[in-house]
């Protein structure tokens, strides 16, 4: 069977989006809120902890606005898929990633009234305190490589048009000779 780019990109959500619910539904059976359980002493440790904010902690107690600013996001990025790629197949992974994570963390916001983030890095600095990264989950993981994708695939493409020989199907998204290319060699 051939994934057509919507279906590609569909499959690339539902995959990031049960990932992330699954491992959020581990967090809440076996973690109680604020607790932690340490994986790699001094390094890594899995945490139970909400937020009501955005990336970072920013806007903490905005619950609801930023839900509403991710449902209208996530309806943007999707009726504007075209232009950010998605009849490439990176495209299709990068915004595959994003639409899954995004639904993953409205989900969180809805039913739990905060975000479940529950991966946390961090270092022992010489006072004994630790000094880590934010916590955060599958889903801002999918954001974030999605975003990362995205820029890899506009930094490729940058400069190309169809006429200048590549050109992509958009069933498979291969690359394949324009005619504008064949009429120039």
């Amino acid at each position: 069977m051939t994934l057509t780019p919507n279906r590609r990109l569909a499959l690339v959500a539902g995959v990031t989006l049960a990932l992330d619910q699954l491992t959020k539904f581990a967090v809440l059976q076996f973690l109680g809120y604020a607790q932690e359980r340490v994986v790699i002493e001094g390094f890594f440790k899995f945490v139970h902890w909400g937020n009501t904010g955005a990336a970072w902690s920013m806007f903490q107690n905005n619950n609801e606005l930023l839900t509403i600013v991710a449902l209208l996001a996530l309806l943007a990025l999707f009726l504007s898929r075209h232009h950010f790629g998605a009849e490439q197949r990176l495209g299709q992974w990068a915004l595959g990633l994003m639409f899954g994570g995004i639904v993953g963390n409205i989900i969180d916001r809805i039913v739990h009234k905060h975000v479940v983030d529950f991966i946390y890095f961090y270092v022992q600095t010489r006072s004994g305190k630790e000094a880590g990264f934010p916590a955060f989950n599958v889903a801002d993981s999918g954001i974030c490589i999605g975003v990362g994708l995205m820029f890899l695939l506009t930094w490729q493409l940058d400069g190309k048009q169809p006429d200048q020989g590549i050109a992509t199907s958009p069933e498979t998204g291969a690359k394949e000779s324009s005619p504008a290319a064949s009429k120039e060699g």
